[in-house]
């Protein structure tokens, strides 16, 4: 093994790795973010009127959903070519296509304007944002856990991660404003768009930051591997199908484990806009603000419980997430009812630290569970797939479920039962911490397979 590719990364370039790898990211999800903000607040009344406002909802929701359904496939085309070609590549490409779209998106006519081709429109565009991030997750994960050492994998990793609330803080953020300075009439009107349009300038900035990152030692030397294997008549096996082969455990952890944080948090971001107007009956100020003061403490919180996966392990602060999300389901919505925005704003950020203990730690686990050669399929499959059966689904299970019973407690029973099963996935999992990235070995709760040549290769300090 090649000692210049798998020398650790220069403290300064892993920094500036990490900088490229977070701006890229939070870009990414504020295209994502502000088409959930928006479907709560404007498309139910602009791309989908109906004369019952959950009604509207429930259906700007569905192509919400439709957003996540389009994730797997670009897992599974951005995992490929990311497995092949390299991480950088990829990375640039999402970019492109999410901002892209969303800018799309603030150019629309509505549904008064064209009739059933508004939200045809929409949907189409909101499928190319969720076949994009579908591919980014993983890139930005990996290329960022593959520069990184492996005792400091957990802190490094956790930042990509914290482009979510970044995102979402900035979508929120964006939205908050324009409710203060506009009235309801302006902003359905037009102020809406103005947050769309936005991610166009915000795009150039996370390209011109984007291209400058070098590409994962890690993956070059894989990559010079398989290069020397094709010489020498050796027949290279699609990653997606090598996953499914000999990593399909590996998947089904990552499923798991993802579940009841991904479910989580678009319960406690998305689906509370729709709670607390719908309702409770508050201006749609009051949810937006309190989802910006819980992304704040989120984003600063997440590099923190991945820096603490990195002493105490990736399991026990997943846990500490999980196992808190349970009783923090019931005392979240008991806090909403209050009508108080102290204690909607408490009850968001809470919540949020909880995730945050599932979300921080999540990019190395996850990334230790595979190999180098189907790392970027394995992660972004385990993780798109488990975004359909959870974020996809969550708000509009939430919203049917409070359409149909009026109250939250079936909502909190769906939510605990959710985080359940991440628990209870992550107590069968085994510990990753300190794995080296850079050998290959069966992914966490994965047996090896009969005639496969890969052995558990675990660096020592991953034993303890």
């Amino acid at each position: 093994m090649a000692a210049s590719a798998t020398a650790p990364t220069p403290p300064g370039s892993i920094k500036r790795i990490i900088a490229a790898s977070l701006i890229g990211t939070t870009v990414e999800w504020y295209d994502f973010f502000l088409y959930g903000s928006a479907a709560a607040l404007v498309f139910n009344k602009l791309f989908f009127p109906s004369s019952e406002p959950l009604v509207g909802t429930l259906l700007a929701f569905l192509t919400y959903a439709i957003g996540f359904a389009a994730r797997p496939l670009g897992g599974v085309v951005f995992g490929h070519y990311g497995d092949k070609i390299g991480r950088k590549k990829l990375l640039v490409l999402s970019l492109l296509m999410m901002g892209g779209a969303t800018f799309a998106m603030g150019l629309l006519p509505t549904h008064a304007g064209i009739g059933v081709g508004a939200p045809i429109l929409l949907t189409v565009l909101r499928l190319i944002q969720g076949f994009a991030l579908g591919g980014e997750w993983g890139g930005a994960v990996l290329i960022v856990s593959e520069h990184g050492d492996d005792e400091n994998r957990g802190f490094w990793a956790s930042w990509p991660q914290a482009g979510a609330p970044g995102g979402n803080l900035l979508a929120t953020g964006v939205l908050a404003l324009l409710a203060a300075v506009q009235s309801d009439e302006a902003f359905l009107a037009w102020g809406w768009r103005i947050p769309f349009l936005l991610s166009g300038v915000l795009v150039v900035i996370g390209l011109w930051i984007r291209v400058s990152v070098s590409e994962s030692p890690v993956f070059l030397e894989a990559q010079a591997k398989a290069a020397e294997q094709a010489a020498a008549g050796v027949k290279e096996k699609l990653p997606v199908a090598e996953v499914f082969r000999t990593n399909w455990r590996g998947v089904l952890t990552a499923i798991g484990t993802r579940l009841g944080e991904n479910i989580s948090y678009y319960i406690l971001t998305a689906f509370l806009l729709v709670y607390v107007t719908t309702h409770l009956g508050l201006s749609k100020s009051n949810g937006l603000n309190a989802v910006l003061i819980g992304s704040a403490v989120h984003f600063v919180t997440i590099p923190a419980w991945g820096a603490l996966s990195d002493r105490i392990g990736r399991r026990p602060v997943t846990l500490i997430g999980s196992v808190g999300m349970i009783g923090w389901a019931f005392a979240f919505f008991a806090m909403l009812d209050t009508k108080s925005f102290p204690a909607i704003a408490a009850a968001v950020t809470i919540g949020l630290l909880f995730h945050g203990a599932m979300y921080g730690p999540q990019a190395a686990f996850i990334s230790e569970m595979f190999d180098t050669g189907v790392r970027y399929s394995g992660a972004s499959m385990g993780s798109q797939l488990a975004s359909i059966i959870g974020g996809a689904l969550a708000p509009i299970i939430a919203v049917e479920l409070l359409k149909d019973y009026d109250a939250s407690l079936p909502i909190s029973i769906y939510l605990a039962a959710a985080v359940a099963i991440t628990t209870v996935t992550v107590l069968v999992a085994k510990e990753t911490r300190g794995r080296s990235l850079a050998q290959d070995h069966a992914p966490a709760g994965a047996a090896t397979l009969p005639g496969s040549r890969r052995t558990d290769q675990r660096s020592a300090s991953a034993t303890g």
